[in-house]
């Protein structure tokens, strides 16, 4: 029996002790936090085929400069000089171009499509009552520009095999008549489904610890002891614990303790915030709302509204003008809907790890032997969870990997 020690007790952490403990491993879960609040927790709750192009696109780094100067943009790159920093600054330039989409497409698509099945799966096999939902997510667009940009993407999505139509004003009425929409047409992955984020952390947590998975909470790891190209233990600020096999997925501080053991992997933490309200929304399917980046989600007793990357290192300060624009944004799109001042004061933020190129870095280094990393998903950790899970327990166990991950190797080049 493997012994193994998974560094992070978010969607990720959890997914791996999770496959890891089916394939027969003792497992123990590390976090420095109560492991009841960030990225895991204040997400749009999306499963998402349909997001197969990378937050690394041809525009974005020009779109990131014109917005540098308004804290309210749905993009807010925070420059500092810190080499970390610039460092994943020039990579995320660099990928930035039609080459990294091409290559990252199929990719992308594939690990979604998995996590949908996964999570399927786990609600039927485990007996678990979280929300999973198969309504699709509207890409909810005002004006000819973004409409234009999100047809030309819902292309490239059907040329892959992904189930997604067009729709006009008056279709989108039709879909959702509980509430009134102002957007010109919108763009409708049927592929998608959506979750509630904190009844699927909770109902996990609970069946992981009742089979026998091991959590210390509260406990943050401060040193990686390596012989060789192996570790040996780790230190955290209580104890000192050894394990046969360990695996990375402490979110944004990945690279904080990579660092330790001489592998760099470009990471930077993107800000997201959400707002939830419990009053009747009429809203029934998830949406984006396209030109403020703003998403909207029917979960289970209440709607989300969240949005925003801003890219401003480690911390959990909220930015109130950040909130002020996610509400603004809900109304524009949604003229019955005025986000109270209460609702606003009560926004939650989490810090998803964003890679350079837009795809999250899975696998083991050629530095460390017995180190599997999984981190880097950014908007996607929630989508990409279960895959990662079960790709982290095939590559531990040496089965049989359920899709090529090559794209998401942890040395790979920028």
């Amino acid at each position: 029996m493997k012994k193994v020690i998974v560094i992070g007790g978010g969607i990720i952490g959890l997914c791996s002790a999770y496959y890891l403990s089916k394939e027969g491993c003792e497992v123990t879960v590390i976090d420095q936090s109560a492991m009841d609040f960030g990225a895991s927790y204040v997400n749009a709750g999306y499963l998402t085929p349909s997001h197969i192009i990378p937050l690394a696109a041809p525009g974005a780094m020009k779109q990131g400069l014109k917005w540098m100067f308004n804290p309210a943009s749905p993009l807010f790159i925070k420059p500092r000089l810190e080499p970390g920093f610039l460092q994943w600054a020039w990579a995320f330039n660099k990928s930035c171009s039609e080459k990294n989409v091409k290559n990252s497409i199929t990719a992308i698509k594939d690990i979604n499509l998995l996590s949908v099945d996964l999570f399927s799966e786990l609600k039927q096999q485990e007996n678990f009552n979280f929300q999973l939902e198969h309504k699709g997510l509207l890409m909810l667009c005002q004006t000819q520009k973004a409409l234009h940009h999100e047809v030309e993407v819902a292309y490239l999505a059907a040329k892959e095999g992904l189930e997604v139509t067009v729709l006009t004003a008056a279709e989108i009425g039709k879909m959702q008549p509980q509430t009134y929409i102002n957007a010109i047409g919108a763009v409708h992955f049927k592929c998608d489904w959506h979750t509630t984020p904190n009844v699927f952390m909770e109902e996990f947590k609970a069946h992981l610890q009742e089979n026998g998975v091991q959590f210390f909470k509260n406990e943050k790891v401060i040193d990686l002891r390596l012989e060789g190209t192996s570790i040996k233990e780790i230190n955290t600020e209580k104890q000192i614990l050894q394990a046969d096999e360990f695996v990375l997925a402490a979110g944004s501080s990945s690279s904080l303790l990579s660092r330790k053991l001489g592998i760099k992997i470009p990471l930077e933490a993107g800000k997201g915030y959400r707002i939830n309200t419990q009053r009747e929304t009429g809203i029934s399917i998830p949406a984006i709302l396209t030109e403020a980046r703003v998403a909207v989600t029917p979960m289970d007793g209440f709607t989300r509204f969240a949005g925003t990357m801003e890219i401003a290192g480690i911390h959990h300060k909220i930015n109130p003008v950040r909130v002020e624009a996610i509400a603004k944004a809900v109304q524009k799109y949604y003229p019955e809907i005025n986000v109270s001042t209460e609702e606003k004061a009560q926004a939650a933020c989490g810090l998803r790890p964003v890679s350079p190129d837009g795809k999250p870095y899975i696998g083991k280094s050629s530095k460390c032997d017995n180190l599997t990393i999984a981190t880097g998903h950014a908007m996607m950790g929630w989508s990409m969870g279960p895959a990662t899970g079960k790709l982290v327990s095939e590559v531990i166990s040496g089965k049989k990997l359920s899709m090529n991950i090559d794209a998401f190797h942890p040395d790979r080049r920028f």
